[in-house]
């Protein structure tokens, strides 16, 4: 790679216009990618536009399993991003899917996470199971779950103590924030129950996992070499993009440092200072 300036490739110049012009369609993450807790970057609009000006369509993909789908669209709208339900990706949404493949029997969850996210579970046909060793859940599912209680992620370790299925929406340690704190995600809770237990998930969705991009290639019939995942997190998004034979941008607007990009195993196929940047590299390959 070049000295860093806005951008960084794997690719000669050429092939990356050649890869550029290809894509079809533009998976987004979105905390760190298009917005910083309440704050919507100001490129972000302008890069939206761009695609839609290109007939590129564009996905919003998130680890975040806190909010509804109804609840990011709100959210997306209040920072004046208009999108569908079918631009929406959450891993709430992923874990009901593995549920209902893996467990199609289970109906009785306990819930690690926000009364939003439980909404989802509940319109997909989930029981919440309380907070009672008499109340036994078919599954477990730990998420981010920012109205986390003691006494709710000690029952949550009881159950994973006694061997319940048990799943894990995403890996995120944190969740980036625009404020001064840590916000503790789900990996973290999910590492504090196995410090309790000895136990991990089961299993873990959300980005890396290479699901989160199969969706999207059925619905708009492409093939992987014509999906982008951007990104700003080596661990989730880049990862997840190798796992599917996607190309791999890395935004510098989030959790990831270039130094920390440099030090990666599996390296971005592009790294930007931000998605403006990617959508001038865009425009660019298509004149």
């Amino acid at each position: 790679m070049s000295q860093f300036n806005k951008f960084r490739s794997i690719y000669s110049a050429e092939e990356l216009r050649e890869r550029l012009r290809n894509i079809r369609h533009v998976a987004l993450d979105m905390d760190g990618t298009i917005y910083m807790g309440m704050s919507l970057f100001p490129y972000t609009k302008p890069f939206l536009a761009g695609l839609k000006e290109l007939g590129i369509s564009y996905s919003f993909l998130t680890n975040n399993p806190s909010k509804s789908i109804a609840d990011y669209l709100h959210k997306l709208s209040s920072l004046g991003v208009e999108a569908t339900e079918e631009e929406m990706y959450t891993t709430a949404l992923a874990t009901i899917d593995y549920i209902k493949t893996n467990f199609p029997k289970a109906r009785r969850l306990f819930l690690l996470g926000t009364p939003s996210m439980i909404s989802e579970f509940e319109k997909a046909g989930f029981e919440s199971t309380t907070d009672s060793a008499d109340d036994v859940p078919d599954v477990i599912v730990a998420a981010f779950d920012m109205t986390l209680q003691y006494d709710r992620l000690c029952r949550a370790a009881w159950w994973v103590s006694q061997g319940v299925p048990y799943i894990a929406t995403n890996p995120d340690r944190v969740c980036p924030t625009d404020q001064p704190v840590v916000l503790v995600d789900c990996g973290s809770i999910c590492k504090c129950i196995e410090h309790a237990t000895g136990r991990r998930p089961d299993i873990t969705l959300g980005k890396p996992d290479p699901n989160m991009l199969s969706g999207i290639l059925h619905r708009y019939g492409l093939q992987p070499d014509q999906i982008a995942m951007v990104g700003d997190r080596i661990y989730t998004d880049i990862e997840m993009a190798h796992n599917a034979n996607a190309m791999g941008v890395l935004v510098l607007s989030g959790e990831t440092t270039l130094e920390v990009a440099d030090a990666a195993e599996k390296q971005p196929h592009i790294i930007c200072d931000n998605i403006g940047v990617l959508g001038e590299l865009i425009a660019e390959a298509h004149k």
